[in-house]
């Protein structure tokens, strides 16, 4: 699995900047941090279509 880091983001736990990495498996992105471990995911776009009006997303995830 491929890791790509993400240029100045922070990272939401411990505010260390640089320690983000992407990475992609099943077709959802998953984000980490290198430092703490912290873990966000986000699917694919028509996943998130499918998202009723009443739930809640926690973030979008956008690769550049």
């Amino acid at each position: 699995m491929k890791k790509r880091f993400i240029s100045a983001a922070i990272c939401p736990k411990c505010n260390a900047m640089d320690t983000m990495a992407l990475t992609k498996k099943n077709n959802v992105e998953h984000v980490t941090c290198v430092s703490c471990g912290h873990q966000m995911s986000q699917p694919e776009e028509h996943v998130v279509k499918e998202v009723r009006p009443l739930e809640q997303v926690i973030g979008i995830f956008k690769q550049e």
